[in-house]
């Protein structure tokens, strides 16, 4: 049996092919030096798609004239459209199913968690509009109404990534209206300190036996304020404090050579924040029960903090959103830049 390749490109008005295609003229019956020559070999036309390109198979007998004559190509066609039908068939034949009712029947799985009190506060907002502060504040007030008295967040999305040392916020605000929350303080101090820490409400002070008490379980206080002369005997605590952010630090103003203003400071309201490791600062600045204008002027506080604490690796768009909320109700949404040009109203 004879074989020739025949390269050739497909005609313009044909799409491209991804393929080279290759045509093979094979014979069906092997031609004989004795038969006449009116009698040819019959051939058979054969369309291959190839992956490389097709090269003519050189032969050093000369073939004779021969009729081309091409065979019909058989398509073989996938059984799709039945298996389709088969498919919605089946379907069809399943019983119908039980409709969901109560939160099952909610579209977002997180609301399904949700308690019935929470679903019927949060729909006193609108889902992702941006409100103003006063309004955000009145907000927040009417979806606090729980048995207790909750406290007021707020959640600022920052552009920081923390792993960069030039992008780390760490840093204090004084609160003018106060946190509304009774704050124990510590003081890690020696010599004539003691008695002024003592003379300036500090609820508990003392040196290296209060040291050894921490080392030993002791955790109840809020702050902890250190001299500095005492911050080499204070490092041995670093991994009780730590994790626990109470650990004295500069930043923070935990270690302090005036001590006495030092406690006045955070027994009237200064609050210490920082971002954390997906670039959110979490900052209480009151409680529900606050009047709405104690609570405005305390946010706009916390917002003008953040903002004039902006690190230098800081790039691009700073703010990325602002929430607010109470600590069991649902975020109200701020705009930024209402935020950020807001100035509270001055009182008389």
């Amino acid at each position: 049996m004879a074989a020739t390749a025949l390269s050739f490109s497909p005609p313009l008005s044909s799409p491209p092919s991804p393929k080279p295609t290759c045509l093979f003229l094979i014979s069906s019956s092997s031609s004989s030096s004795s038969s006449s020559s009116s009698s040819l070999p019959s051939f058979a036309l054969q369309i291959i798609q190839s992956r490389t390109l097709c090269r003519p198979i050189l032969s050093r007998k000369p073939y004779p004239q021969f009729a081309v004559a091409a065979a019909p190509a058989e398509v073989v066609l996938v059984e799709e459209d039945q298996n389709e039908a088969d498919a919605v068939a089946a379907v069809d034949s399943l019983p119908p199913t039980k409709p969901k009712t109560g939160k099952a029947a909610l579209p977002l799985k997180r609301d399904r968690r949700r308690s019935k009190r929470f679903l019927e506060i949060q729909k006193l907002r609108e889902n992702k509009k941006e409100y103003d502060v006063p309004t955000g504040i009145a907000l927040v007030r009417q979806t606090a109404n729980t048995k207790f008295v909750e406290s007021v967040e707020a959640h600022f999305r920052l552009n920081l990534d923390p792993k960069y040392n030039d992008q780390q916020l760490r840093a204090t605000v004084n609160l003018p209206k106060g946190t509304g929350q009774k704050v124990k303080v510590a003081v890690l101090t020696q010599g004539e300190k003691i008695d002024e820490a003592k003379n300036a409400g500090a609820d508990i002070v003392g040196g290296e036996e209060l040291i050894q008490q921490i080392k030993d379980g002791f955790m109840e206080f809020d702050k902890l304020i250190a001299s500095p002369d005492m911050m080499p005997k204070v490092a041995s605590l670093g991994k009780l404090l730590g994790p626990r952010g109470l650990m004295p630090n500069p930043k923070a103003g935990t270690v302090a050579t005036d001590i006495p203003q030092a406690i006045q400071e955070f027994k009237k309201g200064k609050v210490e924040f920082r971002v954390d490791k997906t670039g959110i600062v979490h900052l209480p600045f009151g409680k529900v029960n606050f009047p709405d204008e104690d609570l405005i002027v305390n946010l706009i506080a916390a917002v003008r903090s953040v903002e004039a604490n902006k690190p230098s690796g800081a790039k691009g768009v700073y703010w990325k959103s602002a929430h607010i909320c109470s600590s069991m109700g649902p975020s109200i949404r701020l705009n930024i830049r209402e935020m950020l040009d807001y100035k509270p109203p001055t009182t008389t």
